[in-house]
């Protein structure tokens, strides 16, 4: 039974599967046409991939050992027999439909890999690439993780992030009309925008064809270009208890139609500049389930749009 006040990942996936399922994050070895050169060098000025990936998702290890080793760990840890393999670092749709299609093939052959999610950008995506994907979820499970970070253009052109909201809209729609499933990252807590714009993404997203949603909290991290930003002219970030409201009432205008993979972000501490709350997963997943239940809140109990 679901204990939780949202519609969670992992309940989804137990749910649909019929056991619990865990995912086994890889680097294939991707860059992205904002730090290639093809569309600018910096990337996003927020992005050092070292704040979310893995010990062992290394790009010098080849694909089936990282699916291995993962597997190996996930199922020490959780118990997990059933795995999902997640392209996770940069933009893993950019390369050749060819090399797409060797790298997916690959983690598909592994045993006990029911299905794939592709983190990538929506600029870096096409209709043969669809064509592949397509293909491959006629049979397996297919989850392609769009990189939007916010609804409006503004942020986006701060953060040099290399495409409009319209690119993310036009990636979204091709992609569910081919029957595959769609996801977006969002990013709140951006110095271009107000509390209430924040929150009214859970709106704006909660009336689009999305099925899965990443929401956390802006970090400040080393080696990027906010972090030297952040030294010559600090920017509000969250306080924690200020980040528990926000998520509780982003949770309760947000479709319960919607799965939510993830609620905040912890980078590790070595690199993390602000804001520094020093809290682990579970706190702060207690956290916030303590406060729906307080609030007597669940997920889309303030949600007005057109799918409630």
């Amino acid at each position: 039974m679901n204990t939780l006040r949202y519609n969670s990942f992992g309940d989804y996936l137990k749910k649909t599967f019929g056991l619990p399922v865990y995912k086994v994050n890889v680097d294939a070895g991707f860059t992205c046409p904002n730090r290639d050169g093809t569309l600018g060098t910096g990337g996003c000025i927020y992005c050092n991939n070292d704040s979310f990936r893995p010990s062992g998702c290394k790009p010098h290890m080849s694909l089936s050992e990282q699916i291995r080793n993962g597997i190996r760990y996930v199922s020490a840890r959780y118990g997990a027999k059933r795995f999902l393999v997640y392209f996770q670092p940069y933009t893993n749709t950019y390369a050749s439909v060819d090399e797409l299609e060797r790298l997916y093939r690959e983690a598909l052959r592994e045993p006990f890999v029911i299905g794939l999610a592709i983190g990538t950008r929506p600029d870096c995506i096409d209709e043969e690439k669809l064509d592949l994907l397509e293909d491959i979820s006629r049979d397996r499970f297919v989850l392609v993780e769009y990189g939007l970070q916010s609804v409006y253009d503004k942020t986006l052109e701060f953060i040099n992030r290399g495409h409009d909201y319209k690119a993310f809209l036009d990636a979204l729609y091709k992609t569910v009309n081919r029957g595959i499933q769609a996801g977006a990252h969002i990013i709140v807590g951006f110095p271009t925008e107000t509390i209430q714009e924040m929150l009214y993404m859970a709106s704006v997203v909660s009336d689009l064809p999305l099925g899965f949603l990443k929401i956390h909290q802006l970090q400040v991290v080393k080696g990027t270009v906010l972090a030297e930003r952040y030294e010559k002219e600090p920017f509000y970030t969250f306080s924690y208890e200020e980040y528990l409201n926000f998520i509780v009432e982003f949770i309760e205008h947000l479709s319960p139609g919607i799965v939510i993979q993830r609620l905040f972000a912890t980078a590790p501490a070595d690199i993390l500049i602000a804001p520094c709350w020093d809290r682990s997963r579970q706190q702060i997943t207690t956290d916030i389930q303590r406060i729906l239940e307080e609030r007597d809140a669940f997920q889309g109990s303030k949600c007005l749009c057109n799918r409630c």
